[in-house]
């Protein structure tokens, strides 16, 4: 980034982050998150996310440069005091599309929530949830017999994705993943990747008995009939990375963590 660059500094609520806080706010100047044309985020992926979701429930999209006071950080940079400016100037930029769930429930209700990670449909019971997946209006699975199922970005693919074994997408690939969680009928089925411009929809079978919540990374609806995940690309975010740790490499990099 070049210029004159107004900074905005958030943290999260834990000790670290708040402590690193005020030694960033002892050594550098900084604006209100509304006058900014960036934003300084300290704590670990959930911060990041929450703070990436703040952004787009408000509709001003800035870029944004993490520091890891988590566990993680798989979206964060390392943390340091010194040459924050110059950190600043030299990182490179990354272009996120978030996902776009819709969601109808049981009783008529709709939401439209975005994810950048990933959106999951998860059994609320005992019961193992049933449903039928669509791919661009075509049923390419008239029954699902699951735990659940998610839909996962690149940048998300890494994370509940890869813990339900799904694949690791490269960034910029213009990919989803969609995989099951603990999958029983179909036997052999894993997964599909698709192309980013898919439309995939979800109906619950028997919403009653096997009732079915979507998550949308941290924000879940209960009791749902149908979604429909999209990507949207009417509000890409962009995250800052030092040249040394960027996203892609670090994506490209877990492919080989045994």
């Amino acid at each position: 980034m070049t210029g004159e660059v107004r900074r905005a500094l958030v943290a999260s609520p834990s000790p670290a982050a708040k402590a690193a806080e005020e030694r960033l706010r002892a050594a550098y100047d900084f604006v209100p998150v509304e006058q900014a044309d960036m934003i300084i985020a300290l704590g670990g992926d959930g911060f990041m996310l929450q703070t990436l979701h703040a952004m787009l429930e408000g509709r001003r999209i800035l870029p944004i440069f993490g520091m890891n006071l988590g566990t993680v950080g798989f979206l964060m940079n390392e943390w340091r005091l010194e040459r924050l400016e110059q950190r600043i100037e030299a990182a490179k930029l990354f272009k996120v599309n978030p996902l776009r769930m819709t969601v109808d429930t049981v009783d008529g209700e709709r939401f439209s929530i975005p994810a950048i990670n990933e959106v999951s449909l998860l059994r609320e019971t005992r019961q193992t949830a049933k449903l039928e997946v669509k791919v661009n209006d075509r049923t390419v699975l008239p029954e699902l017999v699951c735990d659940g199922v998610l839909v996962a970005t690149p940048a998300g693919s890494t994370a509940y994705n890869l813990s339900a074994h799904g694949p690791i997408l490269p960034l910029g690939s213009a990919l989803v993943a969609l995989t099951p969680i603990s999958p029983f009928r179909p036997r052999r089925w894993r997964g599909a990747i698709l192309p980013e411009n898919t439309a995939i929809q979800f109906t619950v079978l028997d919403p009653v008995k096997r009732p079915v919540s979507a998550v949308a990374d941290q924000r879940e609806v209960r009791d749902i009939a149908q979604v429909e995940v999209m990507i949207d690309r009417a509000t890409p975010l962009t995250l800052l990375f030092d040249p040394e740790h960027t996203l892609d490499d670090r994506i490209a990099a877990e492919q080989f963590i045994a």
